[in-house]
């Protein structure tokens, strides 16, 4: 794997907020802002700081070499979080749209639906909550819900 820093801002004085970009694939998130907004309004309300997030949207293959290579797993994943700082929160997101376009049609819901749900699901694991025992799945899907119920319609 030759670079792990994809398109993303400038991060030489590491400005603040929410970036989104990607790499190897042609993609552009909607209403960037109102998704910005969405995702500092829940990471507030989980009580938490945030310094940076660099969301990066790539492909299947992409996102299984860094499974691969970071975390010792030989399985696709939708995302993957590798958080820099705690407090306040900064952290590069991997999104494979690949794997967000597939369980879009698992789930019988829309891309932008299963998008926002894996977005918030990052987030969701920087303010502290995991996904590896039943109950704490079962909150983490109903911190998503909660979340996906905030996000402002068009």
């Amino acid at each position: 794997m030759e670079d792990l820093n994809p398109l993303w801002p400038e991060t030489s004085d590491n400005p603040s907020g929410i970036f989104f970009s990607s790499h190897e694939v042609s993609f552009t998130l909607t209403h960037a802002e109102k998704i910005k907004a969405w995702i500092q309004d829940t990471i507030s309300r989980e009580d938490r700081s945030l310094h940076r997030l660099d969301f990066v949207f790539c492909t299947d293959a992409f996102l299984l070499e860094m499974n691969r290579q970071h975390l010792n797993h030989d399985y696709f994943t939708d995302i993957i979080t590798f958080p820099l700082s705690e407090d306040p929160i900064e952290a590069e997101v991997y999104i494979s749209l690949d794997r967000v376009k597939d369980n879009a049609v698992s789930f019988d819901t829309t891309f932008e639906h299963e998008l926002h749900r894996v977005l918030i699901h990052g987030v969701l694991h920087l303010c502290g909550y995991d996904d590896h025992e039943e109950d704490d799945i079962d909150m983490m899907r109903a911190k998503e819900q909660m979340s996906l119920a905030r996000l402002p319609k068009d």
